[in-house]
């Protein structure tokens, strides 16, 4: 026995000011995206020639007192930043370029196809800060840790 709600007996229309809103929305997605792809690349470029540039060796710096990394590990770390960053940019990038071929072509088949990339972006982005908001309170529940143990000795 199916369920039908009273919104599967019609076909959603959307108004001439919906289309335009998308369409706005399409042209903000693209710039964004390939700003995105820029800032992406700027971060590689110099970020690489930052860490090989550098002379450094890893270990203790003596004016701070703190441990550096190792410039391969840097360069990781930069590489596992960027392509972290490259999947909701590319979902948004395909956004925008699936919506601007939708209008284009009047196909609903690519509207579509625009709003699950839209979706998909948000479910990145939404999923990559729940995961921070634990490594956050994980990180201050260490920290809190730390000090009470440190303050208790």
């Amino acid at each position: 026995m199916e369920n039908n709600s009273a919104f599967d007996s019609f076909e959603m229309q959307l108004t001439d000011n919906a289309k335009q809103f998308l369409r706005e929305t399409g042209k903000w997605a693209n710039f964004l995206s390939i700003f995105g792809y820029i800032w992406m690349g700027l971060i590689l470029v110099f970020g690489s020639l930052g860490v090989l540039g550098s002379n450094d060796d890893s270990g203790m710096d003596a004016a701070t007192n703190m441990y550096k990394l190792p410039p391969g590990m840097t360069l990781l770390v930069i590489v596992i930043m960027v392509a972290i960053s490259f999947f909701p940019i590319f979902y948004l990038n395909r956004f925008a370029l699936s919506i601007k071929a939708a209008f284009r072509d009047n196909n609903t088949e690519k509207l579509t196809a625009s709003f699950e990339y839209l979706k998909s972006h948000y479910k990145f982005v939404g999923i990559f800060t729940l995961v921070m908001l634990v490594i956050y309170a994980l990180a201050i529940i260490v920290v809190i840790v730390a000090a009470a143990t440190g303050a208790a000795s």
